[in-house]
């Protein structure tokens, strides 16, 4: 009996170790991009935020709540945001801008209009699924460069509450938000279908992340200088987003399941909508 345990030990001991199958990571991937992978975003659909210490730039996504882009659009043209402020931060949840007194009307903007919490249509919406298992919706992927959820059928498509998410904020009313808008710090993922999201921050996090957490006696708390569209700035930067309807976004999410690198000693095959960012890289003109 000893001797068999002997030789069952040596066997072990002298088996070959397989060598880890080499993957790309995240950042060689997005590296083999073609100039033909990425898309030139609008300057008409992006929000430039200028807070006090910097502009924060945001995606707008007029499929999938086009009355809530062209509010706020309208809202950015009549200069309503200027001199309002950031008026409520909650650390690791969001930053949350407007009017704090609820009392200034718009002039061209609407105070409220109905809600987009999700978008319709009679056939299923093609997405780059995510294949995984999600606990806030049957299906989540990427449709046009942002991160969503979908029904099992694929008829009600709405954006996740990812980092940076751009939301417009409400009362227990569902149609009473308008004017009033935030962004995820973190993943929230439980607001999903309960407010409209209606963009994606591309740039400028570092600002909102430095936002005074509490108002100081005598002190402008967190001004909002100005909400302009990119459109309408002279000598804006432009954006351009990695595409998410092709083999190398594809390939993006496969490196996010199992990331790459001999310090990684488990790979679970799987990752989730929010942790799979899409890649932005800005032509900065203006020098800021």
């Amino acid at each position: 009996m000893k001797k068999t345990l002997l030789l069952i030990a040596l066997a072990i001991s002298t088996s070959p170790v397989l060598a880890k199958p080499y993957t790309k990571s995240p950042s060689e991937v997005v590296a083999e991009a073609k100039s033909s992978d990425w898309q030139q975003l609008d300057p008409e659909n992006i929000l430039k935020i200028e807070l006090q210490t910097g502009p924060v730039y945001i995606a707008l996504n007029p499929e999938l709540a086009p009355n809530h882009v062209a509010n706020i659009k309208a809202l950015a043209r009549e200069g309503f945001y200027t001199n309002l402020s950031m008026y409520r931060f909650v650390e690791n949840f969001v930053a949350q801008g407007g009017d704090m007194s609820d009392k200034k009307m718009p002039q061209k903007g609407k105070k409220a209009i109905a809600a987009e919490f999700f978008y319709s249509t009679e056939s299923t919406l093609k997405i780059t699924s995510l294949d995984a298992v999600d606990g806030y919706a049957p299906r989540t992927g990427f449709l046009n460069g942002f991160a969503v959820g979908q029904n099992e059928a694929g008829t009600k498509t709405w954006m996740t509450h990812c980092v940076g998410s751009f939301a417009m904020a409400r009362t227990n009313d569902t149609n009473s938000g308008g004017t009033e808008f935030y962004i995820t710090l973190t993943p929230q993922r439980y607001l999903d279908k309960n407010t409209t999201v209606f963009g994606q921050l591309l740039s400028g996090m570092e600002h909102v992340q430095h936002l005074d957490r509490k108002p100081v006696a005598g002190q402008a708390f967190n001004v909002i200088k100005g909400v302009t569209v990119l459109a309408d700035v002279k000598g804006a930067p432009s954006f351009k987003r990695l595409k998410t309807n092709t083999p190398i976004f594809e390939s993006l999410i496969a490196a996010r399941k199992n990331r790459a690198g001999d310090w990684f000693v488990d790979t679970p095959n799987h990752t989730d909508i929010c942790s799979v960012p899409v890649p932005v890289e800005m032509e900065d003109v203006t020098g800021e």
